[in-house]
Protein backbone atom coordinates (compact mmCIF):
# COMPACT_ATOMS: atom_id res chain seq x y z
CA UNK A 1 0.00 0.00 0.00
CA UNK A 2 1.21 3.47 -0.89
CA UNK A 3 1.08 6.02 1.92
CA UNK A 4 1.27 9.78 1.41
CA UNK A 5 2.16 11.90 4.42
CA UNK A 6 0.80 15.33 3.62
CA UNK A 7 -1.12 18.39 4.62
CA UNK A 8 -4.04 19.43 2.40
CA UNK A 9 -2.99 23.09 2.16
CA UNK A 10 0.45 22.28 0.79
CA UNK A 11 0.92 22.73 -2.96
CA UNK A 12 3.86 20.31 -2.79
CA UNK A 13 1.61 17.69 -1.21
CA UNK A 14 -1.28 18.34 -3.53
CA UNK A 15 0.70 17.73 -6.71
CA UNK A 16 1.56 14.20 -5.51
CA UNK A 17 -1.97 13.63 -4.26
CA UNK A 18 -3.37 14.64 -7.66
CA UNK A 19 -0.92 12.35 -9.48
CA UNK A 20 -1.92 9.38 -7.33
CA UNK A 21 -5.59 9.95 -8.15
CA UNK A 22 -4.94 10.56 -11.86
CA UNK A 23 -3.07 7.26 -12.02
CA UNK A 24 -5.90 5.45 -10.29
CA UNK A 25 -3.64 4.09 -7.56
CA UNK A 26 -4.79 2.82 -4.19
CA UNK A 27 -3.19 4.80 -1.40
CA UNK A 28 -3.58 5.93 2.18
CA UNK A 29 -3.43 9.54 3.30
CA UNK A 30 -1.82 10.45 6.60
CA UNK A 31 -2.20 14.09 7.50
CA UNK A 32 0.75 15.73 9.24
CA UNK A 33 -0.09 18.61 11.56
CA UNK A 34 2.62 21.14 10.89
CA UNK A 35 2.35 22.65 14.34
CA UNK A 36 4.69 19.95 15.59
CA UNK A 37 4.03 16.52 14.10
CA UNK A 38 6.85 17.04 11.58
CA UNK A 39 9.39 17.12 14.42
CA UNK A 40 8.30 13.89 16.08
CA UNK A 41 10.86 11.04 15.97
CA UNK A 42 8.60 8.80 13.89
CA UNK A 43 8.28 11.43 11.18
CA UNK A 44 11.94 12.43 11.29
CA UNK A 45 12.73 8.77 10.66
CA UNK A 46 10.95 9.19 7.32
CA UNK A 47 12.30 12.64 6.50
CA UNK A 48 15.14 14.08 8.60
CA UNK A 49 14.47 17.49 7.00
CA UNK A 50 10.96 17.51 8.60
CA UNK A 51 9.22 18.50 5.36
CA UNK A 52 6.08 17.19 3.77
CA UNK A 53 5.14 15.39 1.66
CA UNK A 54 6.67 11.96 2.16
CA UNK A 55 5.70 8.99 -0.01
CA UNK A 56 6.12 5.46 1.29
CA UNK A 57 5.61 2.55 -1.11
CA UNK A 58 6.55 -0.74 0.46
CA UNK A 59 10.23 -0.53 1.33
CA UNK A 60 10.69 2.70 -0.60
CA UNK A 61 10.55 6.05 1.18
CA UNK A 62 10.73 9.09 -1.08
CA UNK A 63 11.06 12.74 -0.10
CA UNK A 64 10.81 15.76 -2.43
CA UNK A 65 7.62 15.96 -4.48
CA UNK A 66 9.32 16.02 -7.90
CA UNK A 67 11.14 12.80 -7.02
CA UNK A 68 7.80 11.28 -6.03
CA UNK A 69 6.23 12.24 -9.35
CA UNK A 70 9.12 10.69 -11.27
CA UNK A 71 8.94 7.56 -9.12
CA UNK A 72 5.21 7.12 -9.68
CA UNK A 73 5.60 7.64 -13.42
CA UNK A 74 8.42 5.08 -13.63
CA UNK A 75 6.84 2.42 -11.42
CA UNK A 76 3.22 2.91 -12.47
CA UNK A 77 3.47 4.07 -16.11
CA UNK A 78 -0.22 3.66 -16.99
CA UNK A 79 -1.95 5.96 -17.49
CA UNK A 80 1.07 7.93 -18.60
CA UNK A 81 1.68 11.43 -17.27
CA UNK A 82 4.72 11.92 -19.48
CA UNK A 83 4.31 12.24 -23.26
CA UNK A 84 6.54 10.08 -25.47
CA UNK A 85 8.24 12.54 -27.83
CA UNK A 86 11.53 14.25 -26.85
CA UNK A 87 10.06 17.65 -27.68
CA UNK A 88 7.06 17.05 -25.42
CA UNK A 89 9.27 15.75 -22.61
CA UNK A 90 11.34 18.92 -22.82
CA UNK A 91 8.21 21.06 -22.69
CA UNK A 92 6.91 19.20 -19.64
CA UNK A 93 10.23 19.58 -17.82
CA UNK A 94 10.54 23.26 -18.72
CA UNK A 95 7.08 24.05 -17.40
CA UNK A 96 7.72 22.07 -14.23
CA UNK A 97 10.99 23.83 -13.47
CA UNK A 98 9.75 27.30 -14.40
CA UNK A 99 6.83 26.76 -12.04
CA UNK A 100 9.18 25.74 -9.25
CA UNK A 101 12.03 28.17 -9.83
CA UNK A 102 10.21 31.21 -11.20
CA UNK A 103 6.47 31.20 -10.46
CA UNK A 104 6.56 30.09 -6.84
CA UNK A 105 9.13 32.66 -5.65
CA UNK A 106 7.65 35.40 -7.87
CA UNK A 107 4.19 34.89 -6.39
CA UNK A 108 5.33 34.71 -2.76
CA UNK A 109 4.38 38.34 -1.93
CA UNK A 110 0.89 37.64 -3.29
CA UNK A 111 0.66 34.49 -1.18
CA UNK A 112 1.74 36.38 1.93
CA UNK A 113 -0.86 39.05 1.26
CA UNK A 114 -3.65 36.55 0.62
CA UNK A 115 -2.93 34.20 3.51
CA UNK A 116 -1.51 36.50 6.15
CA UNK A 117 -2.56 40.02 5.16
CA UNK A 118 1.07 41.09 4.72
CA UNK A 119 0.77 43.84 2.14
CA UNK A 120 4.06 45.18 0.82
CA UNK A 121 2.97 47.35 -2.15
CA UNK A 122 6.40 47.45 -3.75
CA UNK A 123 6.91 43.70 -3.44
CA UNK A 124 3.38 43.04 -4.72
CA UNK A 125 3.94 45.26 -7.76
CA UNK A 126 7.14 43.39 -8.59
CA UNK A 127 5.30 40.10 -8.09
CA UNK A 128 2.74 41.05 -10.72
CA UNK A 129 5.55 41.91 -13.16
CA UNK A 130 7.43 38.68 -12.55
CA UNK A 131 4.39 36.41 -12.62
CA UNK A 132 3.28 38.00 -15.91
CA UNK A 133 6.51 36.73 -17.48
CA UNK A 134 5.66 33.21 -16.33
CA UNK A 135 2.05 33.43 -17.51
CA UNK A 136 3.26 34.48 -20.95
CA UNK A 137 5.71 31.57 -20.98
CA UNK A 138 2.97 29.13 -19.96
CA UNK A 139 0.75 30.51 -22.71
CA UNK A 140 3.51 30.05 -25.28
CA UNK A 141 4.20 26.49 -24.18
CA UNK A 142 0.52 25.52 -24.07
CA UNK A 143 -0.21 26.87 -27.54
CA UNK A 144 -3.47 25.46 -28.85
CA UNK A 145 -3.17 22.18 -26.93
CA UNK A 146 -5.48 21.11 -24.15
CA UNK A 147 -2.60 20.33 -21.80
CA UNK A 148 1.13 20.86 -21.61
CA UNK A 149 1.49 17.23 -22.63
CA UNK A 150 -0.52 17.87 -25.80
CA UNK A 151 -3.90 16.17 -25.68
CA UNK A 152 -2.96 14.22 -22.57
CA UNK A 153 -2.56 15.39 -19.00
CA UNK A 154 1.09 15.55 -17.98
CA UNK A 155 3.27 16.10 -14.94
CA UNK A 156 3.64 19.71 -16.10
CA UNK A 157 -0.11 20.19 -15.74
CA UNK A 158 -0.04 18.55 -12.31
CA UNK A 159 2.78 20.81 -11.08
CA UNK A 160 1.66 24.10 -12.62
CA UNK A 161 -2.04 23.36 -12.25
CA UNK A 162 -1.94 22.86 -8.49
CA UNK A 163 -0.49 26.36 -8.26
CA UNK A 164 -2.75 27.83 -10.93
CA UNK A 165 -5.74 26.65 -8.91
CA UNK A 166 -5.02 29.48 -6.45
CA UNK A 167 -4.22 32.26 -8.91
CA UNK A 168 -7.58 34.09 -8.82
CA UNK A 169 -7.59 34.05 -5.00
CA UNK A 170 -4.07 35.51 -5.06
CA UNK A 171 -5.23 38.36 -7.26
CA UNK A 172 -3.82 37.02 -10.52
CA UNK A 173 -6.56 37.20 -13.11
CA UNK A 174 -6.23 35.08 -16.23
CA UNK A 175 -8.57 37.34 -18.22
CA UNK A 176 -5.67 38.41 -20.44
CA UNK A 177 -4.66 34.77 -20.97
CA UNK A 178 -7.81 33.08 -22.32
CA UNK A 179 -6.09 29.82 -23.30
CA UNK A 180 -4.61 29.52 -19.80
CA UNK A 181 -7.98 30.33 -18.27
CA UNK A 182 -9.62 27.55 -20.29
CA UNK A 183 -6.79 25.17 -19.35
CA UNK A 184 -7.25 25.98 -15.68
CA UNK A 185 -10.99 25.38 -15.92
CA UNK A 186 -10.39 21.99 -17.55
CA UNK A 187 -8.17 21.00 -14.66
CA UNK A 188 -10.61 22.26 -12.02
CA UNK A 189 -13.31 20.05 -13.53
CA UNK A 190 -11.24 16.89 -13.20
CA UNK A 191 -12.09 14.60 -10.24
CA UNK A 192 -8.49 14.69 -8.98
CA UNK A 193 -8.62 18.45 -8.54
CA UNK A 194 -12.09 18.39 -7.02
CA UNK A 195 -11.16 15.65 -4.55
CA UNK A 196 -8.06 17.52 -3.38
CA UNK A 197 -9.74 20.92 -3.19
CA UNK A 198 -9.42 22.67 0.17
CA UNK A 199 -12.71 24.05 1.40
CA UNK A 200 -13.02 27.76 2.07
CA UNK A 201 -13.85 26.99 5.70
CA UNK A 202 -10.63 25.00 6.17
CA UNK A 203 -8.65 27.72 4.41
CA UNK A 204 -10.08 30.46 6.62
CA UNK A 205 -9.40 28.40 9.73
CA UNK A 206 -5.80 27.97 8.60
CA UNK A 207 -5.41 31.70 7.98
CA UNK A 208 -6.72 32.50 11.47
CA UNK A 209 -4.41 29.94 13.06
CA UNK A 210 -1.35 31.22 11.22
CA UNK A 211 -2.14 34.86 12.06
CA UNK A 212 -2.45 33.89 15.73
CA UNK A 213 0.91 32.15 15.60
CA UNK A 214 2.53 35.13 13.92
CA UNK A 215 1.15 37.49 16.57
CA UNK A 216 2.40 35.11 19.24
CA UNK A 217 5.94 35.25 17.88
Amino acid sequence: MITLYHTPLSINSRRVWVALIEKGLAFELKEVNLTGDQFKPEFLALNPFHHIPVLVDGDNTIIESFAMLDYLEAKYPHPALMPPSPEAVARVRMVQMVTLNEMLPASLPLTMKYLFGKDDPEAVAKAYEKTAVVLKFWTQQLGDDEFFGGQQLSLADVVSGTLAAWLPEMGLSLADYPTLDSWRQRLMERPAWQQTHVSQADLEAFKVKMKQRMVGT
